[in-house]
This record gives C-alpha cells, structure tokens and sequence, in this order.
C-alpha cells in the first residue's frame, strides 16, 4: 500500500520513530541500523516501507535503503520468521553481509544472529537458495540475457548475491564493467554494487 513515507522526522525510540506527514504521524518500526542512518530529528525524511496487516494489528515497518526492505521482504518469507524477528535481525547484520552469507552457506555467520539457531540459519539458506534458482529459470526463460566476461572468480558469487537482496540479472549486468577487476573481497564488490544499482 505505501511504497514509502516523506515527511518531518519527529521522534524516535528504541523500536520506532514517528514521521509527521501534513499533521499526520505515522508509527514507524525500523532496525537500528535503519534508525542510524535515517537522518536527524526535525528534518525531511524519506523512508522505505512495508504495510503488515492481520486481523488484530495493523504495522509500518521502515526502511533506510531499499536493500535492507528487500532483506526483510526475503526472511518475513521464510517459514518461522516473522516481520518482528527479520527486524532483529537486521539490526544485527548488513544486507551485503547476509547476502554473502547465503550464497556462500554460510550457517555460521547466520547462526550468531539473535534468534537464530543452526537449524533457522540452514532454512534461510535453503529457502532463499531456491528462490533465488527460481528466479534464474524465469529470467532464462523470459529474455535472453547475454552472458558477461568473468572479471574474477567472485563474480558469479557477485551476481547471486545481489539477486539474493532482489536485482535481476539484467540491472547486475549493466554496473559490472563499473566495478575494480582487481577487487578481490566478496562483501566490498557488493557494498560498491549497491550504490551504483541506487543511482
């Protein structure tokens, strides 16, 4: 229903902030890693935003970056992870971190995030593993997406990882020239990725 939410940044808490929009203020739950980087109080803000709604609780969950919305998008989909938990746990952890994590089977990394035991670490992997083959069969079959020049071997890692947090294979594809061919380390390839898939 809200894509986002622009208005004056009014207060915060330790769960949430409150944004005025026209003499409106709307509740707002975010991670702190969100509340961190989403400006200061008093001024114009713009936030990422997720509507969850049952039957006795209607919630605004808030995001600084669209990686981090599509984050929670992905582990609020994963079976015994709700939307309150994927807030821990993106207070805990960066999109490009849980990223690597997944498509490298990562169970440890995983593991010591809050709430997270062996066996939920495992499922996120698996559940997200497959969605994200999904998402290759749909795409080959859809278009024809031409196959890029291997700059080093973490690029197919590279590739995987960004749809993990929910980019087609097309918009990878486009910012890969972009990047250093000598960069070696995974989780920096996908930090410098991100800002130039924002622009």
């Amino acid at each position: 229903m809200f894509a986002y939410i622009k208005g004056t940044f009014e207060s915060r808490t330790m769960d949430y902030i409150v944004i005025d929009v026209n003499g409106i203020g709307y509740k707002i739950f975010m991670s702190e890693n969100s509340m961190k980087n989403i400006g200061e109080l008093g001024t114009v803000v713009k936030v990422h935003t997720y509507l969850k709604v049952r039957e006795d609780d209607v919630s605004i969950y808030g995001f600084s970056s669209s990686e981090e919305l599509r984050m929670f998008e992905l582990l609020v989909s994963v079976s015994g992870i709700g939307a309150k938990s994927a807030i821990t746990i993106l207070s805990n952890i960066e999109p490009s971190t849980f990223a690597v994590a997944v498509v490298s089977d990562d169970v440890n990394t995983l593991k010591k995030l809050p709430g997270i035991g062996a066996k939920s670490a495992q499922r996120i992997i698996l559940e997200l593993k497959d969605k994200l083959k999904s998402i290759n069969v749909q795409e080959q079959e859809s278009t024809q997406v031409p196959n890029i020049i291997t700059k080093n071997e973490n690029t197919q890692e590279l590739i995987s990882a960004l749809q993990v947090l929910g980019y087609s294979r097309k918009e990878i594809e486009k910012i890969i020239p972009k990047l250093d061919s000598n960069d070696t380390n995974l989780e920096s390839m996908i930090k410098k990725a991100l800002l130039l898939l924002s622009k």
